[in-house]
């Protein structure tokens, strides 16, 4: 196979929501640069190639994403396969888009393959669809933590009446609940925050919009966790949708 690039979501951790597409690139993968959110259960699919760490967590120590990219090129220059294998979606939060053109410009072959995203994994397995007829009509992701620390427009996100989804929230709890109060959201809009999604360590705590911030002080909210924000979070919906998949 000629040298290119695998840009693969791994998903959010439960090894089975791998894509069967993720798993052949893993299995013709020369060399695997694996994220620190990846579960390494999925390795089983690549046992012949070489595997390396390029761990980014937000708040922790990083490999610089320069180095990544130089890495990945040097081994495409070497004529080798190489699976770049991210924690959820390569384009969501994972700067899957940016890697591509990065390497695009410099003449290398990429492919994108999609992977589940934890705010999708996480809200089904707390019995939250994110749309449901009457409800929502649609879904908003957003993350809380950005490179240059612009700040969202949290008016438009509660005037918009979509399910909010928001990734990397965690530090910013009382800043979100802030935002979205003043941009008038209702105090009372359920919330579910889920920490480690679709992982046997998963936990959920429900509350609303106004002490969401107190009641993850509570439950002793980490991260990785995304928070579900709208009426499709509060517990009539989940009762709906458990009723309807019995």
């Amino acid at each position: 196979m000629n040298a290119k690039v695998w840009l693969v979501g791994a998903g959010p951790g439960d090894p089975e929501l791998l894509t069967l597409k993720a798993v052949r690139a893993l299995r013709e993968a020369d060399v695997v640069l694996i994220d620190d959110l990846v579960n390494p259960a999925v390795l089983e699919h690549c046992v012949e190639a070489r595997v390396v760490t390029v761990g980014k967590r937000g708040g922790c120590r990083s490999t610089p994403q320069d180095f990544i990219h130089r890495l990945m090129l040097r081994y495409t220059r070497q004529g080798k396969c190489v699976v770049r294998l991210k924690g959820g979606d390569p384009c969501i939060f994972g700067r899957g888009g940016e890697e591509a053109m990065w390497l695009r410009e410099r003449g290398v072959e990429v492919e994108l393959v999609n992977g589940i995203t934890a705010g999708l994994a996480g809200a089904t397995n707390c019995a939250v669809p994110l749309t449901l007829r009457g409800v929502s009509r649609g879904v908003t992701l957003v993350t809380a933590h950005t490179q240059d620390d612009s700040r969202l427009n949290w008016r438009a996100l509660a005037e918009g009446g979509t399910t909010l989804v928001v990734y990397m929230g965690v530090a910013k709890l009382e800043e979100i609940r802030q935002q979205l109060l003043d941009g008038g959201m209702a105090a009372d809009m359920p919330v579910a925050m889920i920490e480690n999604a679709s992982l046997p360590q998963q936990r959920e705590c429900r509350s609303e919009l106004a002490h969401m911030h107190e009641d993850a002080q509570a439950f002793a909210l980490k991260s990785p966790a995304i928070l579900v924000i709208g009426r499709v979070a509060g517990s009539e919906q989940a009762a709906y949708l458990a009723a309807a998949s019995a």
